[in-house]
């Protein structure tokens, strides 16, 4: 690749988790509102009521917010107790204000290719304070040339991202754990990227395998491989 390839990286569960917090905070739900629906059935009624609001309030910890407190208003038939809904706030306001460490290789791995003089971008989706703010607590921003926060990581998206900034698919490599976000938009639009996997992985971030059937694209284990891809 040339010299001045463009990087773009994803930033939670690529840079630093997020995923576990919000995993963490989905155990604690179930431990609120077992006295008023099975763990199926709060489950099921969880992912339903994100896909729905998703479409209202975009990505982020005060969506998933507001998708607790309704899906506890509904499964208790408005039953539920005012400090079990203080209760499903404070794990709210938690995930707003989780300490951001780097992932294992990150600090490395920006390192070197800022020093060969790459152009580092960060694209992130999700509510603009929150992943403001995650930025700012990673301490990593300093890195990066360019900071991009969308509502949605799909092809007019990078579309349009890949015109301002002057990108062709020969000087440019996305880089994230999300084949949904990260991944097939990229390679659907002619240009490469690089999976990272993460053990914790977002249901609506599932892609069926069938999406991926002649999709290529490069898989690494861990993140420092990129450094071998990406010369």
């Amino acid at each position: 690749m040339p010299t001045q390839t463009i990087i773009a990286f994803d930033a939670d569960d690529t840079l630093w988790k997020t995923q576990p917090h919000y995993d963490q905070v989905e155990v604690e739900l179930l431990g609120i509102l077992t006295p008023y629906a099975d763990l199926d059935t709060i489950n099921a009624r969880l992912y339903d009521m994100q896909r729905a609001n998703m479409q209202l309030f975009g990505y982020g910890a005060k969506s998933f917010m507001l998708s607790m407190i309704e899906t506890a208003i509904q499964l208790s038939d408005g039953a539920v107790h005012g400090h079990e809904i203080q209760r499903i706030l404070d794990l709210g306001r938690d995930l707003l204000r989780y300490p951001i460490e780097p992932l294992p290789d990150v600090l490395e791995v920006l390192t070197e290719f800022k020093q060969r003089g790459h152009r580092l971008v960060l694209l992130t989706k999700g509510d603009l304070l929150d992943q403001e703010s995650k930025v700012a607590r990673s301490g990593l921003g300093d890195f990066f040339d360019h900071v991009e926060i969308v509502s949605e990581k799909d092809e007019p998206t990078y579309r349009r991202l890949f015109a301002r900034l002057g990108i062709r698919p020969d000087n440019f490599v996305m880089i994230g754990n999300s084949l949904k976000s990260d991944i097939l938009p990229v390679v659907r639009l002619g240009f490469p990227a690089i999976h990272v996997p993460y053990h914790a992985n977002w249901i609506h971030e599932h892609v069926p395998a069938e999406l991926l059937v002649g999709v290529e694209f490069r898989v690494v284990g861990r993140l420092r491989e990129v450094l071998e891809l990406v010369r």
